[in-house]
């Protein structure tokens, strides 16, 4: 019996092809003050959003929108910083069938990404004069699997 083997041309692809930011912004609006503050407790109020655009049959982007306020809780919640990203790249998805295109967009494409933009994140908050800024990994799959339990609204 001969073995069947797939033709070349329908082998699923998935790849990274391009990261980049698309927005960035680090602010200390109470420096140099806030350094002088002993003990500080920082509090996060954190926002994360995922966006995805269709580029071509074979590309998508994917964005991870962060917006993080770092405030310290001994100071009246005075802010220590504040950073905005929007960080994206595209991705190759040739081959792969169309009802799975949700869930890697939503999970495997922000879970290669996200990495890359906890290190932009950290790095500045570094170069902002700070201790470093590690955002804990997020859990994509259970955000994806959490949004399709919710009742679609029109």
């Amino acid at each position: 019996m001969a073995e069947q083997t797939p033709n070349q041309q329908d082998i699923p692809i998935f790849r990274m092809q391009k990261m980049y930011i698309k927005d960035f912004s680090f602010e200390s609006p109470n420096a140099p003050k806030v350094f002088l503050a002993r003990n500080q407790d920082p509090k996060v109020d954190f926002n994360l959003q995922l966006k995805n655009q269709k580029i071509d049959d074979d590309h998508s982007e994917v964005s991870i929108a962060i917006t993080a306020k770092v405030l310290d809780k001994n100071n009246d919640d005075s802010v220590m910083f504040i950073v905005e990203i929007e960080h994206g790249a595209v991705f190759l998805m040739k081959n792969i069938p169309q009802e799975h295109h949700d869930r890697v967009l939503a999970v495997d494409c922000p879970l290669m990404l996200f990495p890359f933009t906890r290190q932009i994140v950290c790095q500045a908050a570094v170069d902002g004069g700070f201790m470093p800024f590690l955002m804990e990994p997020i859990n994509f799959i259970a955000l994806y699997d959490n949004a399709q339990r919710q009742p679609k609204d029109a």
